[in-house]
């Protein structure tokens, strides 16, 4: 059990049956009446991000969220599959648990599974990705007159703004946490 007087960020709890994280939190002691915590915190399997006060001797059930690192092997229609790297076993996983991640997975990549009770929520991918370009319009010489770059599309499908030296064919470096072009790799 884990107090809301214990709350820290990144602590894991369990409310109403849902793995939460705590985002923020804030003890307040006000000058009248009883000290409370204001906490932000993001429901693990929804996204949601609520604000909410708890008294600082509320218990809730520690959240135990369990990590494993598996490979991605190929995908048949909505279900894509996964292999555990230590028992070669294999794990479909819908194409709705994948989120985010699917703009970044190829075939052998090492990915992070989370779950909470055996019910996968998440699936992260490496923080850097290499990533070849399938297509972008030619950069001209001398058109630097907007420094946002141009339009690329990735061989996921990933499309993002990339500088104007990029090619079909070159490989990009992309960091998966915010999107965005690293360096040509």
């Amino acid at each position: 059990m884990v107090t809301a007087g214990d709350f820290r960020k990144g602590v894991t709890f369990e409310k109403d049956g849902q793995p939460c994280l705590v985002v923020d939190f804030q003890h307040v002691k006000p000058g009248k009446g009883a000290a409370f915590v204001r906490t932000k915190y993001k429901n693990l399997r929804t996204g949601a991000i609520r604000e909410e006060a708890f008294n600082p001797s509320d218990k809730f059930p520690k959240a135990i969220i369990e990590t494993k690192q598996m490979q991605y092997l190929y995908n048949d229609g909505d279900l894509y599959y996964f292999m555990d790297n230590d028992t070669y076993d294999q794990m479909p996983l819908n194409k709705a648990d994948l989120g985010d991640c699917l703009k970044y997975l190829k075939e052998n990549m090492e990915v992070t599974i989370l779950s909470f009770k055996g019910k996968v929520f998440a699936v992260e991918p490496p923080i850097f990705v290499e990533l070849e370009v399938i297509y972008t319009e030619p950069g001209f010489a001398g058109n630097t007159t907007t420094t946002s770059g141009k339009p690329a599309t990735l061989e996921t499908g990933l499309e993002l703004q990339v500088p104007l030296f990029v090619n079909i064919g070159d490989v990009l470096k992309i960091d998966t946490r915010t999107c965005e072009y690293m360096e040509r790799v």
